[in-house]
């Protein structure tokens, strides 16, 4: 551990944390290559480890590989072009404000780097059904909690999909969280024969990254400042007087 000459305190860890985090982004074009079972089971291992309230761990997960995946994925975007949205969680009724601007933003900057021109409905559609064809994509994980838990179960569930990710990002293996999968839960419901008093969460897609421009993309992300509250006001450090 050390300190910068402006204050900040480091360590290796922190380092190699942030560059996990840096380099981390949601591939969305993938090779067949599958992953070996040990690498996987790395990954879960270390979602594991994940904190949760009351250590209930409410999540559970279900793994597709080799004809599992392509099942999954046809009978998933069969839904998708059948089916009306279907979410077992409540999505989002409007976005606004600050929410609205990085929504668009991402998406201009994500039909940009697939060459897709504003205006180009029929585009934008191909290019959101890739969701349900998992970008190609060996692997789907599907994270699903009792129904009874409630919204503190979705909250350890994000938790456990993040750090899934970053053991992802690790060992090299290139993954996507998507929220579209959930939309189908009729069909996941179906698909996988799992009750009602599951509620399905989200999806990951994960395997090796294709060589396409697409994984060039990158989102932003809000400067601290926009999202911190400090109290006090100035955000310094203010000494304690024992004599009060």
């Amino acid at each position: 551990m050390h300190a910068s000459p402006d204050g900040e305190i480091t360590t290796e860890a922190y380092r190699q944390l942030m560059d996990l985090l840096r380099s981390r982004h949601s591939c969305r074009a993938f090779l067949d290559d599958p992953v070996d079972h040990v690498t996987i089971r790395q990954m879960l291992e270390a979602a594991q480890l994940s904190a949760t309230w009351n250590n209930c761990q409410p999540w559970d997960v279900i793994v597709t590989s080799g004809p599992a995946t392509e099942a999954f994925r046809e009978g998933l975007l069969r839904a998708a072009t059948t089916e009306d949205v279907n979410s077992d969680i409540p999505i989002p009724e409007v976005y606004e404000g600050k929410y609205k601007m990085r929504r668009r933003e991402a998406g201009l900057a994500l039909y940009a780097a697939v060459g897709i021109e504003r205006g180009d409905h029929e585009g934008r559609e191909r290019q959101s059904l890739e969701n349900f064809r998992l970008f190609g994509a060996p692997h789907a994980l599907i994270v699903h909690a009792e129904a009874v838990l409630g919204p503190y179960a979705y909250v350890d569930c994000g938790a456990y999909i993040a750090n899934f990710l970053l053991a992802a990002q690790a060992l090299g293996i290139a993954a996507i969280p998507q929220a579209a999968i959930a939309m189908q839960s009729r069909f996941l419901h179906e698909h996988f024969g799992i009750g009602p008093e599951r509620v399905m969460v989200a999806g990951i897609s994960f395997g090796y990254a294709a060589p396409y421009r697409v994984n060039d993309f990158r989102t932003s992300r809000a400067p601290l400042d926009e999202v911190v509250t400090w109290l006090p006001a100035d955000g310094g450090d203010h000494e304690i007087d024992d004599h009060a």
